[in-house]
């Protein structure tokens, strides 16, 4: 959804349309209770572990990238995926990501990209910014 909602925005979506809604409904009931999101492996043997799993800076990312395509931007739930991040930025304004979250093929094997923790994070915050200005 991080792509694909903003891709929609860009082409000039209708944003209110119930399939896009669906799809922030979804995002906003899988939201971590620190304000993240996150999802692992599992979720290809087992659908219903789908949206489940720690937080990650790029899973996060993803998501409030979604979210603010669809005019989220003064949502708490944005402004809590936006803490998430901030809060677990390192002090050299890098994220930890122990976890893989690109999939090679599902059931088979996951990648780390090790750069997703760090460009999707600066994106999902310059797109936030961009959006909430001071």
């Amino acid at each position: 959804m991080g792509a694909v909602l903003p891709a929609l925005e860009a082409a000039g979506e209708d944003m209110s349309q119930p399939y896009i809604r669906k799809a922030v409904q979804w995002l906003e009931r899988h939201q971590n209770p620190d304000g993240g999101w996150g999802e692992n492996s599992h979720t290809y043997s087992d659908p219903s572990m789908r949206g489940l799993g720690p937080s990650t800076a790029s899973q996060t990312s993803w998501a409030l990238m979604a979210l603010l395509a669809a005019g989220g931007k003064s949502s708490e739930i944005v402004r809590n995926g936006v803490k998430c991040l901030l809060s677990n930025q390192k002090s050299d304004g890098t994220w930890d990501e122990p976890y893989f979250t690109g999939t090679g093929f599902p059931r088979d094997f996951l990648i780390n990209y090790h750069l997703y923790r760090h460009y999707f994070p600066l994106t999902a915050l310059g797109r936030y910014r961009k959006a909430t200005p001071a």
